[in-house]
């Protein structure tokens, strides 16, 4: 009887270990997932096109942006701060500067402050929906486009925001193959 005991305890201990790595598993997706539904944690939307409704009232969007620790580039916004009417679309633009001289791919991570405006914060165009690479000494503009939804008026705790900041922070990436088939491959001798 003590053997058929120490048998279903072991089963079941092997069972909850499998359940609980399953879920462990499984739960990155489903946050990820849950984030870009309710734009918990600052995640934004995403459309293919701007808002049909135009509020009256307006919303100051600030931008941030930074490179993490060990990434060479030099990145900021262009304009730290603009005044947009909800439900209409802005641009805005983001500067980058390769200043070593090598080529850099990097990937640009990003949220929205504070929190219960992520949902309602949408973009349309982003740089950080792609890799970006530079060439060495190379600067480029990279633009973002974006409107609050007008539904933040009445949502019961996002009402209350008047200021949106958008913040960026760049990562360096490894170089995609054909970036860095080129980068390695000698110049040819030309006589």
């Amino acid at each position: 009887m003590a053997m058929k005991n120490t048998h279903k305890t072991a089963a079941q201990a092997v069972s909850v270990v499998v359940i609980m790595g399953a879920l462990a598993w499984a739960s990155v997706p489903f946050y990820s997932w849950f984030c870009k539904v309710t734009g918990f944690g600052g995640t934004t939307g995403v459309a293919a096109a701007g808002s049909d409704e135009i509020l009256d009232q307006t919303i100051t969007i600030r931008f941030d942006g930074n490179v993490a620790g060990g990434m060479s580039w030099e990145f900021k916004p262009v304009v730290r701060e603009m005044e947009i009417r909800i439900g209409e679309t802005g641009l805005a633009f983001y500067e980058a500067t390769n200043p070593t001289d090598r080529v850099i791919a990097g990937t640009a991570a990003y949220n929205v402050a504070p929190y219960e405006a992520g949902g309602f914060f949408t973009k349309i165009d982003c740089f950080c929906f792609t890799e970006q690479v530079l060439q060495p000494g190379e600067t480029v503009m990279m633009p973002v486009s974006f409107y609050v939804d007008p539904e933040i008026v009445t949502d019961r705790d996002a009402k209350y925001v008047h200021h949106i900041t958008l913040s960026y922070t760049f990562y360096e990436t490894e170089l995609p193959e054909d970036v860095a088939n080129l980068s390695t491959t000698p110049a040819a001798n030309v006589n």
